[in-house]
């Protein structure tokens, strides 16, 4: 005749089944194989490698759109100060004058941010009706506005770096 434990004597048989149950889970030894481990790593490694690229291009194409988005910004500001002076950009012709039509335009490098590093009015005179204004980005590149005499913009850049928004010396 089989003894019961002392223990499990007290016991109802289910309880007693459950016990052995929940013994043999712990006991058990579950779990990942090494070559199991390794090809989550690898996926997780391949993923990487094609996810941190992109996003490490992200910052300087961000701040060569600050550039262009201030060349358009001090593009405003010198028709806005001509449309004041009769038409004439000749009081137009610094960083600091326009500056004073807009105060969001930032005329030195600083705080990482694009800055109007030139306003020209070649030929400033009371007829001169041309002007290229031009912005650098944290990167390097620089972006220009230039209103011909005739009227037209055209828009170019100088890509100092060699990855970014300036692609074949316009944009």
């Amino acid at each position: 005749m089989t003894r019961a434990s002392p223990a499990a004597a007290g016991l109802p048989h289910k309880r007693r089944n459950q016990m052995r149950a929940s013994r043999h889970r712990f006991n058990r030894e579950d779990g990942f194989t090494l070559i199991e481990l390794l090809v989550v790593i690898l996926i997780i490694g391949i993923l990487a490698a094609i996810a941190i690229p992109s996003f490490l291009n992200q910052k300087s194409k961000a701040s060569d759109a600050a550039a262009k988005e201030l060349a358009h910004t001090a593009q405003i500001a010198i028709e806005t100060c001509a449309t004041d002076n009769s038409g004439l950009y000749a009081t137009c012709n610094t960083t600091a004058a326009l500056a004073a039509y807009e105060a969001t335009i930032q005329t030195t490098l600083g705080n990482g941010n694009a800055y109007l590093a030139t306003v020209s009015v070649p030929g400033v005179s009371q007829t001169g009706n041309s002007y290229t204004v031009t912005t650098a980005s944290t990167t390097g590149d620089t972006y220009s506005i230039t209103r011909t005499a005739s009227g037209a913009l055209l828009r170019t850049c100088v890509n100092a770096t060699g990855k970014t928004a300036c692609v074949g010396g316009t944009w």
